[in-house]
Parts: structure tokens; sequence; C-alpha cells
């Protein structure tokens, strides 16, 4: 029986989140909305349909929200080429990998974006499988990315954690039954962390890998 150790990608493993902020206040600028940075950051992390809810409120017409979507997606692609990987990241997974780990991605990323950040990672030889949102029916803060991760790796969730750096990972993981670790890398205060779910909290990789044998993924077989 397998075990899986499932990381959210942005915020976690790339060091993307501010740029994220930036991207979306600029998109929501240009369609007029006011947005405060502050309250964009808390919401990075969730599906970009439910971001936009999330932030203006109320029923929002579909087709407002793919347009918002779609000025995000071509202001934030003006990055892929240099998005920078969060210390010690792509060594991380491969240790994981090593100690027998099915490494798994579960982020809401697709396409052009999701490999650029697999490029910055660099580490595609330690990871298993990845999981978007277009593989699922609901997107984080629901388990669905989660226990997707978790059937790609053929692992139960007894036996597997997934790090994070929202409250909305540790809610999904949470939910489905793994054990959570969480990051403050993504720029989310501990407490709300703790409170969201995590068991453990470290800086960025390079701080859970140091402390790896003191963590939920320095477990024995």
């Amino acid at each position: 029986m397998g075990r899986a150790a499932v990381f959210d990608v942005d915020g976690t493993l790339v060091d993307t989140n501010h740029l994220h902020v930036v991207t979306w206040w600029e998109a929501f600028r240009q369609a007029g909305h006011r947005v405060a940075m502050h309250d964009i950051h808390r919401a990075v992390g969730l599906p970009s349909g439910d971001l936009v809810t999330h932030l203006l409120g109320g029923k929002r017409d579909p087709e407002e929200k793919d347009a918002l979507s779609a000025a995000h997606k071509a202001l934030y692609g003006t990055y892929f080429d240099r998005l920078p990987a969060l210390p010690e990241a792509g060594r991380l997974l491969r240790r994981l990998d090593g100690q027998g780990w099915n490494v798994v991605l579960a982020t809401s990323a697709g396409g052009a974006e999701l490999t650029a950040l697999r490029r910055a990672i660099g580490a595609d030889d330690a990871i298993m499988a990845t999981t978007s949102a277009d593989d699922v029916a609901a997107g984080k803060p629901a388990p669905d990315p989660v226990e997707q991760a978790l059937e790609l790796a053929g692992a139960p969730a007894e036996r597997s954690v997934f790090v994070g750096d929202t409250v909305w990972d540790m809610r999904a993981g949470a939910r489905a039954g793994v054990r959570c670790v969480a990051v403050l890398c993504g720029g989310i205060p501990r407490l709300e962390l703790e409170a969201a779910g995590a068991e453990a909290v470290f800086r960025n990789p390079a701080h859970l890998l140091a402390a790896l044998e003191e963590s939920p993924l320095g477990r024995e077989e």
C-alpha cells in the first residue's frame, strides 16, 4: 500500500503568491473594480471563479468571471519564463521520492502555467503525478483535489500528508482526512494555518527539508 506526499504548488514550492496578487489586482482594475491587495492575497489559492466571487461578492455573471480570469491569466503569463522556486523545493521532493513517498502535485494551475511551475521546481523525476482544478468537480477548500491526488498515488488518507501554504489548502487536506503541513512562505500567518488544520508549520521548503525527520513526513514506512 502506497503513501502519498501531496503538495500545493503556488506559494508552497514556487514563490508566486505576490505575483498572483499584483496580476489579479490589475485585472480587477482594468475591469473597473477596486479590490485591496490584502484581500486578494487572502483569496489566493481559490479556483479563479471562486476567487472572483469571494472578492466581489454577490452572484457574478459567468462571462464576467471568465473575462477577469482571462485577464489575470494573460498578465500572470508574462512571468512564466522567470518564476522562482522556493528554497530547496526540488531537493525536498527528491528526498521524499527517494524515501518511498509517492509525490503528487495538487494545483489549480494547468497547461502552460503548470509547465512553467514544474520547470521552476526542476524535479520532474520525483513527481509521480499532478492533479489540477480541471480534474475535479470542486477546487480547494473542497477535499476533491487532495482526494484525486491520493487516488493517483494509490494511497489511503491515513498514510498521506498534504503540504500547502493557505487556509484553503489546510481545509481541503483536513476534509480529505490527511495530515496537514503548512509553510509560511505564502504569507499567511501561522495561527490562521493552524486554526484551519495544520498539524505542523515550517518557514519554507528548506526548513521542512532540514526538519524532515521531526515532521509528519519523517515517519517510517
